[in-house]
């Protein structure tokens, strides 16, 4: 067999090296002229799926180590009877826990507190059912707008996406949809972002035309008086120049990326392979220990200074934050590719499971927060 594999798929020639052929390549360098002889392609959410790239080929499997498919021409797939599978929920912690990372990290630069705060968490899925959660946890009142879900389930506990925009912290957890009843490009423009507060923290991280960066812009630029964090943006990897000036946390699409995310992905998509082909699934991703596993918290009680703490020992967001200006100082001919260079080598992080917390103390509803975030407790 031949298999074509993005670059960036973890421990993809590992994976599917015993099946055949495995040829590895850049997500935005696979042509049709890569494919016209392979039977499986393995991709990433850069890579186009669709009759351009895979007419005349010989594809009869194509695996999206993903869990978004807007990238995808699943109507071209079924007219060609090529199987295909993604990865649903594969790097939902790791996004989750990034989202909380940008708020604990923000809180401290600003000297905030999660006490009293709301969030409106705009999206249900995989991801957003987990904000939720956390959130519920560390005491936060919250607003969940997920219209077809709604419909779906009856459950009358969800509100309008305007109710969830009066929130204090709103995030978006939505797959991108380009029409239809619950249409998700552009879901903010200018009329919504004119109703945005004053220190209200915006967040991104589903897919960059969620939010009109364009609208977003024009909105800030006179005055900001609210927080943006984006992971996500427009037109990737040429993304607004001008608007990361005014971003308060900007990261190039990572949110996902922690290892067990990665690995996920991986492994879903080599099942699905497998089934498909007929093979024995016999491959398990290595998974190495971490050396400085304990983080010691002191003598502080404060659920705020504690996650604090632990995200600045997990995931240090400004590191990724600092890397994304670098794109201010050259040049603009290049800035796409520096963009995908800083996704294509970037130092992946472990999810918060691997941490062990060392408190002093602690009270029940400390711990019970703590655990909620898969993080191991030591007193």
């Amino acid at each position: 067999m031949k298999i074509v594999i993005d670059e960036n798929i973890a421990f993809g020639k590992e994976a599917f090296s015993n099946f055949g052929t495995v040829i590895i390549k850049n997500g935005r360098e696979i042509t049709n002229e890569t494919l016209r002889d392979a039977d499986a392609l393995i991709v990433r959410s850069i890579t186009r799926i669709n009759r351009k790239l895979l007419e005349g080929s010989t594809i009869k499997f194509v695996g999206s180590a993903t869990i978004g498919v807007d990238h995808v021409d699943l109507d071209y797939l079924r007219e060609k009877n090529i199987d295909f599978a993604n990865a649903p929920g594969c790097n939902s912690q790791a996004v989750a826990e990034y989202v909380f990372s940008a708020i604990f990290h923000l809180f401290k630069k600003n000297k905030l507190s999660i006490k009293n705060k709301s969030i409106g968490i705009v999206g249900a899925g995989n991801i957003g059912s987990k904000i939720v959660k956390l959130s519920k946890a560390l005491g936060l009142s919250v607003f969940v707008n997920d219209p077809p879900l709604e419909r779906k389930t009856g459950n009358p506990n969800f509100c309008s996406l305007q109710d969830a925009l009066q929130a204090d912290i709103i995030t978006f957890h939505v797959p991108l949809t380009m029409h239809g009843k619950d249409k998700t490009y552009h879901l903010i423009n200018e009329n919504e972002l004119k109703n945005i507060r004053p220190n209200q923290i915006l967040i991104n991280s589903s897919r960059g035309p969620v939010v009109n960066n364009t609208a977003l812009l024009k909105r800030i630029a006179g005055n900001k008086d609210f927080s943006i964090i984006l992971d996500v943006w427009e037109n990737e990897p040429v993304i607004n120049l001008e608007l990361l000036k005014y971003v308060d946390i900007a990261t190039p699409h990572i949110a996902g990326y922690s290892l067990e995310g990665k690995v996920n992905g991986t492994k879903m998509v080599y099942e699905a392979f497998c089934k498909h082909f007929n093979f024995k699934p016999d491959w398990e991703p290595p998974l190495p220990e971490i050396a400085k596993r304990k983080i010691i918290t002191g003598n502080t009680a404060s659920i705020d200074s504690i996650l604090q703490t632990v995200f600045n020992h997990v995931y240090n967001i400004w590191n990724d934050d600092s890397s994304m200006r670098k794109l201010l100082k050259i040049n603009k001919e290049n800035a796409g590719k520096y963009f995908d260079n800083l996704r294509k080598n970037y130092k992946i992080r472990r999810e918060l499971s691997n941490y062990t917390v060392v408190l002093n103390n602690p009270a029940i509803e400390l711990i019970r927060t703590l655990e909620n975030f898969d993080l191991k407790l030591e007193f």
